[in-house]
């Protein structure tokens, strides 16, 4: 029975990024690595949930109060774990991530060294209260992710070959220029603790940009990944009604669900690098 508490206590942390992290990494990582093998999947999904625990530990105890009101059920203020505790387990995750990580490469324990730093960026010094710091951050910090999972689920653990690293490189520009459809929903929230994110700095030019970035990439990952023509016109008209969304429906609930339009079309334009594999890698 204490296993089970702990392990929920854990699985509490992470609730509120199993699907817009864990799911659409977990299926990048799958289909960007060359000669990958279901037998990896396991150890991807493990892998990538492991340091989300480590991110979302350190975010969560440095202000506990904030989920008071609107996360009630996180560990912290429903008293499944002490702050105390929270802060030892925060900082004893990153050796365990690094552990777990040299145990595949000395590449993928790079990528979990990279992702430590990045963590404490962001979350001890603060540099997410500023619209471009956090955006870069979130950028570098989810192709980390990308970096681990991918050497993982591939067949050599120490490398990544031309199209995996093209597509880690397309996954940065997408973040740097969209991952601001997060921060919609949190507007209040933010504006309250004085946090400046690109939606509250530039309300106008923020959602204007989300159709003209979706549509952009929609474009660019469709000449990129070869794909058909009927599968890039669907692509692109769903990057449209997306997009636009967020311009013309702005209400709380109207961007939370946006936001979860926004995770499809990502988790889409995550498996754009497996539609090149199945179809035009050399050899096929």
């Amino acid at each position: 029975m204490a296993f089970a508490y702990h392990l929920i206590t854990l699985l509490l942390f992470t609730k509120s990024d199993i699907k817009s992290t864990v799911i659409p990494l977990s299926i990048f990582s799958l289909v960007a690595a060359p000669d990958y093998s279901s037998s990896r999947i396991p150890h991807v999904i493990v892998w990538i949930w492991l340091h989300l625990l480590q991110f979302d530990v350190s975010n969560q105890t440095l202000q506990p109060d904030e989920d008071k009101q609107n996360k009630p059920w996180r560990p912290l203020p429903s008293g499944r774990i002490t702050l105390s505790h929270a802060v030892m387990l925060r900082w004893w995750l990153v050796p365990l991530c690094w552990a777990v990580s040299f145990y595949y490469s000395a590449t993928v324990l790079g990528a979990s060294v990279a992702f430590a730093a990045l963590t404490v960026l962001y979350n001890e010094q603060h540099m997410h209260s500023h619209w471009l710091m956090r955006g870069l951050l979130n950028a570098i910090g989810f192709a980390s992710f990308e970096v681990g999972g991918t050497l993982i689920a591939g067949s050599q653990p120490s490398n990544l070959d031309s199209n995996a690293i093209l597509a880690i490189c397309l996954s940065v520009g997408i973040f740097l220029t969209t991952a601001h459809a997060q921060d919609f929903k949190d507007v209040l929230g933010d504006d309250l603790i004085g946090r400046k994110t690109l939606p509250i700095v530039y309300p106008v030019f923020s959602r204007l940009s989300m159709p003209i970035a979706l549509m952009f990439w929609s474009t660019a990952l469709s000449f990129t990944w070869h794909t058909d023509r009927a599968t890039s016109l669907i692509f692109l008209c769903f990057s449209t009604v997306v997009g636009g969304r967020f311009v013309t429906m702005k209400t709380i609930l109207d961007d939370q669900v946006s936001y979860y339009f926004y995770n499809a079309w990502l988790a889409a334009a995550y498996i754009l690098p497996g539609y090149w594999r199945l179809y035009h890698a050399p050899g096929l």
